[in-house]
C-alpha cells in the first residue's frame, strides 16, 4: 500500500512521519487489497484561546470505493490513533458489506 502524508499549519517531523507509517501500515492486516491511504495531518486553527486542537484524516482507497476517517483530539497523537480505529472500523464495515 502506498502511503502519502500532508500537513497543514504544522511541521511534519520524522518522528510524526514514522509514527503514521506505522498506525496506517497496521490497517493492512485488516484489508491486504488496499491500494493507497492519504493522510492529512494537522492543527485545524492557529488562533484557539485554550490550546492547539489537532486532526487526522485518513482517506482509503479500496476497490470500487473511498473510505474516510477523521478524527479531532487535543493531541495529535491521539488524533492519529481514534482516526486508526475509526478506520478500522469501517474495514470491517466494508469486508461485511462486500463478502471479502
Amino acid at each position: 500500500m502506498h502511503i502519502n502524508i500532508k500537513s497543514t499549519n504544522m511541521e511534519l517531523t520524522q518522528a510524526i512521519k514514522d509514527y503514521v507509517f506505522e498506525k496506517v501500515d497496521s490497517l493492512e492486516k485488516f484489508f491486504d487489497n488496499a491500494q493507497q491511504a492519504d493522510v492529512e495531518i494537522g492543527k485545524t486553527t492557529r488562533h484557539h484561546q485554550k490550546g492547539d486542537v489537532f486532526f487526522c484524516e485518513i482517506n482509503l482507497s479500496v476497490p470500487r470505493t473511498l473510505l474516510r476517517a477523521r478524527e479531532e483530539m487535543d493531541d495529535l497523537y491521539k488524533a492519529i490513533n481514534k482516526a486508526k480505529d475509526r478506520m478500522q472500523r469501517e474495514l470491517k464495515k466494508y469486508k461485511g458489506k462486500n463478502n471479502l
